[in-house]
């Protein structure tokens, strides 16, 4: 019996097609319904902030530029990432993202937890001229970043944009965007959002007890 239903299916092709059409929908919800369900429950941290106007002109840069493209910002939960880049990435993290830079592409190093782990004139360096530091890097340097100015009117602009997206920006932050980035160059602003990554809104470690809490890995020099 089981063969004939089998020949029938093998037989016309639009059975087979519908078939394969609600096994796949049916995989796919299996995959997905469990994300909505997840991403409903997700809480900030009490420590998550949005992004200042300097860190958020810099992370546009980084959009802007394509760094994404090479680099990821998301750690995942195996003992082999955990120890070469720190403690694993969390959704609540990423709250103040659109969109969010998880990447899924490794061409450099994760960034996840980069912040602090250089100076900031490493960083500048790298940016200008990755192979005087790392000289197999097939980075390549952004120099206009180190003339072009950052915009305040624009960054203003965008922290009221985010706020109608419910990013928690007050009156008192945009009116001063504009003196905050006054000044600053585009490479001022991506290093301060590089300096920011995986410091800002790292999650914090669990509680042990009295005895402290328990520490944080962070990816060695």
């Amino acid at each position: 019996m089981a063969y004939r239903h089998f020949e029938f299916i093998e037989k016309h092709a639009w059975t087979l097609g519908i078939l394969t059409a609600v096994m796949v929908s049916l995989g796919g919800l299996a995959e997905l319904l469990p994300t909505f369900v997840e991403a409903g429950s997700v809480r900030m941290s009490a420590n998550a902030r949005p992004y200042d106007p300097l860190r958020l002109a810099g992370r546009d840069v980084y959009v802007r530029e394509g760094c994404y493209l090479c680099h990821s910002q998301m750690i995942r939960a195996l003992r082999f990432e955990t120890q070469r880049y720190g403690h694993f990435s969390t959704a609540e993290e990423s709250a103040f993202d659109r969109p969010f830079q998880w990447g899924s592409k490794r061409t450099g190093p994760d960034l996840a937890r980069v912040g602090g782990k250089y100076s900031d004139d490493w960083q500048r360096v790298h940016l200008m001229d990755p192979r005087a530091l790392v000289p197999q890097s097939n980075m390549p340097a952004y120099p206009w970043l180190a003339t072009a100015k950052v915009d305040g009117a624009d960054v203003a602009a965008r922290m009221r944009t985010l706020r109608k997206l419910h990013d928690p920006y007050t009156d008192a932050d945009i009116a001063g965007a504009a003196k905050a980035v006054e000044g600053k160059t585009e490479l001022d602003a991506l290093v301060a959002y590089l300096q920011g990554l995986g410091i800002a809104n790292e999650p914090q470690p669990a509680k042990t007890g009295a005895a402290g809490v328990a520490p944080v890995a962070r990816s060695s020099p």
